[in-house]
């Protein structure tokens, strides 16, 4: 179920995003949603040049092993 969220911008804020908002052919709250969920997706995840470095990254691939079998062994302090 939809809910009603008050947001408080000065003009400024509000001009800028209501123009992208125009510029989206959008409503003011879809554009202010749409852009909000993009941004965390994109802090929340990691882009694919990031993971490539992950993934060839063997001392740090070494490093998560080793943590989630001591997490699976229940061996450790996790704060």
């Amino acid at each position: 179920m939809p809910k009603t969220v008050t947001l408080r911008l000065d003009d400024v804020s509000y001009d800028i995003i209501k123009n992208h908002a125009l510029a989206d052919n959008r409503p003011l709250s879809n554009y202010i949603e749409t852009a909000t969920l993009k941004y965390i997706e994109e802090v929340d995840y990691v882009d694919d040049f990031e993971m490539e470095n992950i993934l060839n990254d063997e001392k740090l691939l070494r490093s998560l092993k080793g943590g989630s079998t001591d997490a699976a062994n229940k061996r450790g302090r996790f704060i």
